[in-house]
């Protein structure tokens, strides 16, 4: 049974506000998403519904995710190995700005999270630059580094 904690208030409201519907399904992958460690392919967050709900179908939860996306509850990723992942746009815990490193050798994928001062100074001067250059209002950024990890890097 999925749990209706703090953490799905925040999304609830969302819903309420888009006029759509909190149905049980969308619940369950709001929350396996909430809870995932890792980016998760909608293969994944199918295999983890269908335990709890198991008449809730792989459609369903392609569907859903579009409507997630659409609605700016989930991201969906591509970090170019013909799956597309997700992960939550922010969580119970509000949103939290991370960047991605991504393994071209194992296709491990780490998440960034502990900027430093100047980083986050840069980045701010860049969305600045940019909204003034094109006259763009910037909401949010993805930013993803491509490289090898540790583990590839000491096999070469």
């Amino acid at each position: 049974m999925p749990k209706y904690g703090r953490g799905s208030c925040w999304w609830a409201g969302r819903f309420r506000g888009g006029g759509y519907r909190l149905t049980m399904p969308r619940q369950s992958i709001l929350e396996v998403l909430d809870n995932a460690s890792k980016h998760l392919s909608a293969e994944d967050i199918y295999l983890a519904v269908h335990k709890i709900y198991p008449n809730v179908g792989l459609t369903t939860v392609y569907r859903t995710l579009d409507l997630l996306v659409q609605m700016g509850l989930v991201s969906k990723l591509d970090f170019g190995d013909g799956r597309a992942r997700y992960e939550l746009s922010e969580s119970s815990k509000g949103v939290k700005q991370h960047h991605h490193l991504v393994c071209t050798g194992c296709n491990r994928v780490i998440d960034y999270t502990d900027f430093i001062d100047e980083e986050i100074k840069l980045l701010g001067r860049i969305e600045k630059e940019l909204s003034k250059k094109f006259n763009f209002k910037i909401t949010n950024h993805l930013i993803r580094f491509y490289g090898l990890c540790n583990e590839c890097q000491n096999k070469k």
